[in-house]
């Protein structure tokens, strides 16, 4: 009864300081990593620079409207830009004028960039679910291998704590005679082993943090704690086979629909570029006007019919001719009334035909095949890359597994002889060789299951990732 209520309060204790803790999650270390990666981020970059290309693609379509007014003083023997009659005096001037212009056909170009740089785009998106993909599958591996590492080093110290017991025992019977100086000494030097690897497995617990630190791209804190996982430990092997995992690849894995993606947009380009054969037609238009201070607007003040200097012959008498006579002022021609009355318009239609241009659109063409063809090798050399990929990772899982099973009944088996060598040796019947022996077998094997059963799920780990099915 005293054991059960130490046990307790024990265990309300551990239970408290667990409460007292701040642990984080896998969900948090994901989700960390996701906002702070800069090769996260930069692929999201790309995206948005794809998505403003393919944007202004579609906005080629549209009118192009440019404008421009002048203002300026103008000295000594010019053109009057009102009379356009030479002067010789001081004058300030100005001109407005719109222009615009509207693609009617241009081969097809605008419309084949406009479904090159969409495929563009998609790719693109597909490039940055690959890179979170990526890096998600990094932060499980890693957070994994911190929870195998502290579970090696509670085994490292409990096999501590058992044999710290069993040199205090032996020392107390060697202080009342009853062993051999060796037989104690034996368990000290054991001891010190496995305080080494009780540091050991410290210093790989740190390591794990550290490398789990730097990939969230936080700050390191060596007293960061991860929160727990279960892992089921009677794991049956993985079900899907290394071929089907392979077909779900490619259905579902970002990195070969973006390579799917750039071939069928590097054979728009060819498009693009064979659409330069063509003749192009667009329509135009323009709007202008201008102002010069040398101008005047002049207006009648008065009129009649007076004798002009012209006569006619009548009878063989010149009469003179009367004519109407005005009388007129000048007054200054303003600014917005001279833009007014100069304004003038203009449109049409612009067909350029090519004829020679130093057999660049050909090389052009020429180079646009290249490309497609090294985007189809890029794609079919990402393919065969993934399948022995996939087909090593499959390998790797059943040999995790087939150790793990083994690894499973070794740890029986050595629990089971350390248990009799553990009564044995405490009833002097083997020597402390002996019993170090059995001890130092089951510690192995313990930390061995351990790693192995880490080890096949991570395995697994990397198999859900080629068929996009990573939970966290």
């Amino acid at each position: 009864m005293k054991k059960i209520i130490i046990g307790c309060y024990f265990l309300l204790l551990y239970t408290e300081i667990m409460a007292q803790e701040k642990r984080i999650t896998l969900k948090e270390c994901v989700e960390t990593a996701l906002q702070n990666n800069l090769e996260v981020q930069q692929a999201e970059l790309q995206k948005e620079r794809s998505e403003i290309d393919w944007k202004q693609s579609k906005a080629n379509m549209l009118p192009n409207i440019s404008g421009n007014i002048n203002y300026g003083t103008n000295q000594g023997r010019s053109i009057d830009p009102f009379t356009n009659s030479f002067i010789n005096q001081q004058l300030n001037f100005s001109n407005l004028n719109a222009n615009g212009s509207i693609p009617v056909f241009s081969g097809l170009q605008i419309q084949s960039q406009i479904r090159q740089n969409n495929l563009a785009l998609q790719a693109s998106k597909m490039d940055w679910q690959q890179a979170k993909d990526n890096l998600t599958l990094d932060v499980i591996l890693s957070y994994l291998i911190e929870l195998n590492n502290e579970d090696v080093l509670m085994l490292s110290k409990a096999q501590l704590e058992v044999t710290k017991k069993q040199v205090e025992r032996l020392e107390t019977l060697y202080s009342e005679g009853a062993i051999a100086s060796y037989t104690l000494t034996d368990l000290k030097g054991q001891l010190a082993s496995d305080e080494v690897l009780v540091v050991n497995a410290e210093n790989n617990v740190t390591a794990a943090r550290l490398s789990l630190a730097q990939l969230m791209n936080i700050p390191f804190d060596e007293n960061l704690l991860l929160e727990k996982i279960g892992v089921d430990e009677a794991m049956s092997l993985y079900e899907n086979a290394s071929n089907t995992i392979y077909e779900e690849a490619l259905k579902k894995l970002g990195l070969i629909k973006a390579v799917d993606l750039r071939k069928q947009s590097a054979e728009k380009a060819i498009k693009v570029a064979r659409s330069g054969y063509y003749p192009t037609l667009s329509f135009f238009g323009g709007l202008g006007t201008n102002y010069s201070s040398a101008a005047q607007l002049y207006s009648v003040v008065n009129e009649f019919y007076g004798i002009s200097d012209s006569y006619v012959t009548i009878s063989g008498n010149n009469i003179p001719v009367n004519t109407k006579q005005l009388t007129t002022k000048q007054e200054p021609f303003g600014f917005f009334k001279q833009y007014n009355y100069n304004l003038n318009t203009q449109f049409g239609l612009s067909l350029r035909v090519p004829i020679a241009n130093n057999f660049r659109v050909r090389n052009q063409v020429a180079l646009a095949k290249i490309n497609y063809k090294n985007a189809k090798l890029v794609a079919d050399n990402t393919r065969i890359e993934l399948q022995q990929n996939i087909e090593q990772a499959y390998q790797n899982m059943r040999a995790a597994y087939n150790r793990y099973k083994i690894l499973i009944q070794q740890v029986a088996a050595y629990e089971e002889s350390f248990r009799a060598a553990d009564v044995r040796f405490n009833n002097g019947v083997i020597n402390s060789v002996e019993y170090l022996q059995v001890k130092n077998n089951l510690d192995k094997a313990r930390i061995n299951l351990t790693q192995a059963k880490y080890e096949y799920v991570l395995r697994t780990k990397v198999l859900d990732f080629y068929q996009s099915k990573l939970n966290w």
